[in-house]
């Protein structure tokens, strides 16, 4: 019997008189062929270490202690340290960290691995509420993670993995694309957690590119371009841009200038951008003085 199953894990919450906290966003997983296919996806092995976010009672830590190194769980709420410590007690490759991982200093906590060189995986059932800012907290932590299989809520998980000229694609799928690569791997119906959140799920795997997806002079400023881009989804990239920088008439002739430099129509809509076209954009931009 493992952790997930329900009635094991109706028994674990009965024996610790947990209830659920809905600031934190518990909902536990109680399907153990789906835990299955996260690790498999994750393709984990014991030459590998995991971070995992928000354990929960461990359904998911136990399947990734079973084939990784080791696995350092980060869990905010300190009700669940002493319910862990107990349903994860058979396993020695095991480390929970009662921590915010938005408040952990990850570079600190990596160099506790036993074998600090192996390569690093997240694999993690993310907090719907908090899943944006944990997954870019991480990619732009300067961890060299290899790759993230995560789950979230379906629509984020299409945002992220969105392409150009999509209804889901915008800042957010420029964001991560950057560094990652992004494919749903499959999606997880809401029944198999207690409690049901209101929506379905889905696994997003992402791995590291090896160099960003495209060269810009400023990474900052680019990512603020393709954020103004998609202030408003229905105006076109010029009243966007001209919202951003201003409707000066040296500020308007630049603009002209660097859309001119960088091949794009001032009426075109920010979601036919690709991220060549935004890299391009955004280095135009920053050479006519606007960055």
């Amino acid at each position: 019997m493992h952790i997930a199953d329900y009635s094991v894990t109706r028994a674990i919450l009965e024996r610790h008189g947990f209830t659920f906290k809905k600031s934190f966003g518990q909902n536990f997983l109680t399907d153990t062929n789906i835990l299955q296919k996260i690790v498999d996806t994750a393709e984990i092995d014991e030459a590998v270490n995991v971070i995992e976010i928000g354990p929960g009672i461990g359904a998911l830590t136990e399947f990734l202690a079973e084939r990784a190194a080791e696995v350092m769980a980060f869990e905010i709420d300190e009700r669940l340290v002493p319910i862990l410590a107990d349903t994860l007690r058979d396993f020695d490759n095991v480390t929970v960290v009662n921590q915010d991982i938005l408040k952990t200093d990850l570079e600190a906590a990596v160099k506790q691995f036993k074998n600090p060189a192996l390569p690093i995986k997240v694999v993690a059932n993310l907090p719907y509420y908090i899943t944006t800012p944990i997954l870019m907290h991480l990619i732009e932590s300067g961890i060299p993670f290899s790759e993230f299989v995560v789950m979230m809520q379906r629509e984020v998980a299409d945002r992220i993995s969105a392409e150009p000229n999509t209804k889901a694609y915008g800042s957010l799928s420029i964001a991560v694309q950057y560094y990652m690569t992004a494919k749903v791997a499959f999606i997880v119906p809401r029944t198999v957690f207690v409690p049901a959140p209101n929506v379905d799920s889905a696994i997003l795997k992402m791995t590291r590119r090896p160099e960003p997806a495209v060269a810009v002079t400023d990474e900052k400023f680019f990512f603020k371009v393709a954020k103004a881009s998609f202030t408003h989804r229905r105006k076109t990239l010029w009243n966007n841009l001209t919202s951003y920088f201003g409707k000066a008439d040296g500020v308007k002739e630049k603009l002209e200038a660097a859309l001119e430099a960088a091949s794009l129509q001032p009426s075109v809509r920010g979601e036919a951008l690709t991220l060549e076209d935004f890299a391009r954009l955004a280095d135009s931009l920053k050479a006519e003085g606007l960055g």
